[in-house]
């Protein structure tokens, strides 16, 4: 393991990350978005890993890169649009009952 990921390993805040890379960032949307971004830049990396064996400021631009895209999308969007967690994925976290249903499952414990 490269000593940049060694580094971001031990991170504890989100913008621990962008101090780090060097993404810029406005502290308002970190604070609202913070886990959705982390949870996208694991999610590019996973898509498109950094490749080994890259000088170490070749490295670090390609996390930064990834960092900046993850921001980006939540600057131009929102986290329900986004859907980065299966909360969000799951038909927006919403269950649907049919009346019918509701009607067949009342008779059935006969309290209709």
């Amino acid at each position: 393991m490269s000593q940049l990921l060694n580094a971001m390993q031990k991170f504890s805040a989100a913008e621990e990350f962008f101090d780090f890379l060097g993404v810029d960032y406005v502290p308002q949307v970190v604070q609202v978005n913070r886990l959705h971004i982390l949870k996208r830049f694991q999610q590019y990396i996973g898509r498109d890993p950094v490749p080994e064996g890259l000088s170490a400021e070749a490295e670090l631009e390609a996390y930064k890169a990834k960092l900046q895209q993850s921001y980006q999308d939540f600057v131009e969007s929102n986290s329900v649009a986004e859907k980065v967690f299966k909360v969000f994925q799951d038909k927006a976290g919403v269950q649907t009952v049919s009346v019918n249903k509701l009607k067949q499952t009342l008779v059935e414990r006969g309290t209709a």
